[in-house]
């Protein structure tokens, strides 16, 4: 079931209306006292929620939800008319919601991505169930001494059917994320067009305004990009042929996207140049967006974030490996001045939904770090990283320059 939450009843009618007519269960609430109270009692799968609302708004709302351990990884998205400039949008995502959308709604986008995410919330009760059923057979096998063989030969017929009709949903939503992909694509195309016709029939004078624009067809480029790769970044596990990049354009391309984060903390971010590798661009797109996220968000609040990426060759693939001109590996270094980590816990920090901070103070899922691991280890390389409490930490990969096949 999903909730809708909005202060003006009209509202409400209207997209529940329009969810109704897709056979989707809604519920409703008007403020965002109401709302914690059914949240509390209802088990949700989805949020729509209005910003701004008199008493609880929208964005107080959910930073309580994401505060409980029941309600935190419900998924929340965010519909507003008002609160439409990029710090509310930033201040949505930075909050805990998993999409931000501006009114007027197109309302055949809203559905798809509603859809797609009551298709993800099957997916993981599905994986649930899978871990249900796996649990019950290790309590079996513990406690069933005669007939073990026989028995364990039944389960084991069991969880053979269930992995091939995963192995079927699974399929099936990797064809959803395909046609996803493209229809969101259609979309950000038409923004594409209308707004280069805006600046060239209307803004061409204001040179500001014209910089705003550029930057949003960047954007909009870069979204395009991203929906492009969906399935292909979010198959980690398949095979997608590598190619030649730059990673000096795909360091800009993340340091764009964090251009209000960066201004907002007045961060200092130094380069070097970095080499041309074989690699899956999308992927090593969101290492280097996890590494300068985090050294951002753990930032020391008593200095300015400082933040050095360096890279240099080297001969062997050893994280203490020689410089070398004609070095087949490349190392990289982001080091940061942030609130560091103690390096006994080093292999906790690249487990998935594992986290050393107190997330009411530094918000986040504990998967990033996990997702670099896997991506760099597809790609034949190493990562590890040397801290200290209070002193920043130094995320050091090693990284082949020319495609090697994991054997």
């Amino acid at each position: 079931m999903i909730l809708i939450v909005d202060d003006i009843r009209a509202n409400i009618i209207a997209l529940k209306k329009t969810l109704e007519l897709h056979d989707i269960d809604v519920d409703t609430a008007e403020s965002g006292e109401e709302a914690l109270k059914k949240i509390l009692q209802t088990n949700y799968c989805l949020i729509i929620m209005d910003v701004q609302m008199p008493g609880l708004d929208g964005f107080e709302v959910v930073k309580i939800l994401s505060g409980n351990k029941k309600t935190k990884d419900i998924p929340v998205i965010f519909l507003s008319a008002l609160n439409i400039e990029k710090k509310y949008i930033f201040k949505g995502y930075e909050t805990g919601a998993v999409e931000y959308i501006t009114k007027p709604v197109d309302t055949d986008l809203l559905i798809l991505k509603v859809k797609t995410f009551l298709k993800i919330y099957e997916q993981q009760n599905q994986l649930k169930e899978m871990k249900d059923l796996l649990s019950k057979e290790i309590k079996i096998r513990k406690e069933a001494q005669d007939n073990l063989e026989v028995k364990i030969s039944e389960r084991t017929k069991e969880l053979v059917l269930k992995n091939e009709e995963l192995e079927l949903k699974n399929h099936e939503l990797q064809q959803f994320a395909w046609v996803v992909s493209h229809d969101l694509n259609e979309p950000i195309r038409k923004i594409q067009i209308f707004i280069k016709i805006i600046k060239d029939l209307y803004l061409a004078k204001d040179e500001k305004a014209v910089d705003y624009v550029n930057r949003t067809i960047k954007s909009a480029e870069r979204m395009q990009t991203l929906i492009t790769d969906l399935l292909a970044y979010s198959r980690l596990s398949s095979k997608v042929q590598p190619e030649k990049t730059d990673l000096n354009e795909v360091l800009q391309e993340v340091l764009s996207d964090f251009d209000y984060l960066i201004e907002r903390k007045n961060a200092t971010i130094k380069t070097n140049v970095l080499p041309t590798i074989d690699s899956i661009p999308s992927q090593l797109r969101q290492v280097f967006q996890n590494l300068i996220g985090n050294a951002l968000k753990f930032s020391n609040n008593t200095e300015n974030p400082f933040i050095e990426i360096t890279s240099e060759l080297i001969a062997t693939k050893d994280f203490e490996g020689k410089p070398s001109a004609d070095g087949k590996y490349c190392r990289i270094i982001v080091k940061d001045n942030g609130i560091g980590f103690d390096e006994i816990y080093l292999d906790r920090i690249f487990i998935i939904f594992q986290s050393l901070n107190d997330r009411q103070s530094y918000e986040g899922t504990g998967i990033g770090l996990a997702i670099a691991k896997k991506i760099i280890e597809k790609h034949n390389g190493l990562i590890t990283a040397k801290s200290q409490i209070g002193q920043g930490a130094s995320f050091i990969m090693v990284l082949p320059l020319e495609y090697q096949e994991i054997k």
